[in-house]
């Protein structure tokens, strides 16, 4: 203050008991009497100037913290992809020191180790980007996804059955598609023991293409799936984390499809998932082409 040759009165802006600030008023052109007059009136306007202040930095806080909140949000989802992409490798690394001058085998592990770099890209660039993807739904080949999905995931000992709609396109995200597909096999296959048996069908019905996944494994009660199957967090696997099933359903569900799920303890689970199909006019301008 007494570099400022003006400077006449300092009035602090308290917010109940906190001080958010002070203002340094310059002295009058013509004298005031500070009587109580005047410093009930600046009482007045420094509380409301206060509060002001104190609704910008509470606003502030709310939307720091919301933006952690999704931050930390996406992690969760990321970590999970991630569990699933080492459980992909591991596999894999288990399977190598057999097969490894396996022709067929070589192929299969370069196409998993692929898929899994693709899918690690991907996830770097939705940790960039949020949770919203990036590009439109487009339409997408099931069969030839799920063929793939298959062959990364399935170990030879697993007997798979495989009856699919090779003609049967629908609306989605190839990539977010893959990690839902994934999910809900890898989950069948943790069921099942390891010579299991595991059924995937793909077939159109109406406007909508379902793709059923069948596992004889453990199953799950009626209960579990009516109150904590599709909440985050929420498991029946001793290190899962129960977030698979909730980020699939949300996903497909925004997709105006819907996960089902039917199942019973010691006989198996059908998971049941339904998306819109993709018109002709939409496959074709997807693929550049003239409707």
């Amino acid at each position: 203050m007494r570099e400022i040759a003006t400077a006449w009165l300092i009035v602090p802006l308290a917010s109940g008991s906190e001080l958010m600030g002070f203002v340094l008023l310059a002295a009058p052109r013509t004298p005031i009497d500070v009587n109580w007059e005047v410093r009930d009136l600046l009482k007045v306007a420094s509380r409301q100037a206060a509060s002001y202040l104190g609704q910008v930095r509470a606003t502030e806080a709310l939307v720091e913290a919301q933006k952690f909140d999704a931050f930390n949000r996406m992690s969760a989802f990321v970590v999970h992809d991630l569990k699933n992409l080492v459980a992909q490798l591991t596999l894999m690394l288990r399977n190598a020191e057999r097969h490894r001058d396996n022709p067929e085998f070589q192929r299969d592990m370069l196409e998993t180790v692929e898929h899994v770099v693709g899918r690690m890209n991907q996830l770097m660039m939705q940790l960039r980007t949020g949770a919203t993807p990036v590009e439109k739904p487009r339409a997408v080949n099931v069969e030839a996804l799920v063929r793939a999905v298959c062959r990364s995931r399935v170990g030879s000992a697993m007997r798979l059955e495989l009856d699919l709609d090779g003609s049967l396109s629908v609306v989605a995200h190839e990539d977010r598609l893959d990690h839902v597909v994934g999910h809900l096999l890898q989950n069948a296959i943790d069921a099942s023991s390891s010579n299991g048996r595991l059924a995937v069908r793909l077939h159109r019905d109406g406007d909508f293409g379902v793709l059923e996944i069948q596992d004889w494994g453990v199953g799950m009660t009626a209960e579990f799936i009516g109150d904590r199957l599709f909440k985050p967090f929420e498991t029946s696997k001793t290190m899962g984390m129960g977030i698979g099933v909730y980020e699939s359903t949300q996903y497909i569900a925004s997709l105006g499809g819907d996960v089902k799920y039917a199942s019973t303890p010691g006989v198996g689970t059908t998971v049941r998932v339904r998306l819109p199909v993709a018109t002709r006019e939409v496959a074709v301008a997807d693929a550049g082409g003239t409707p």
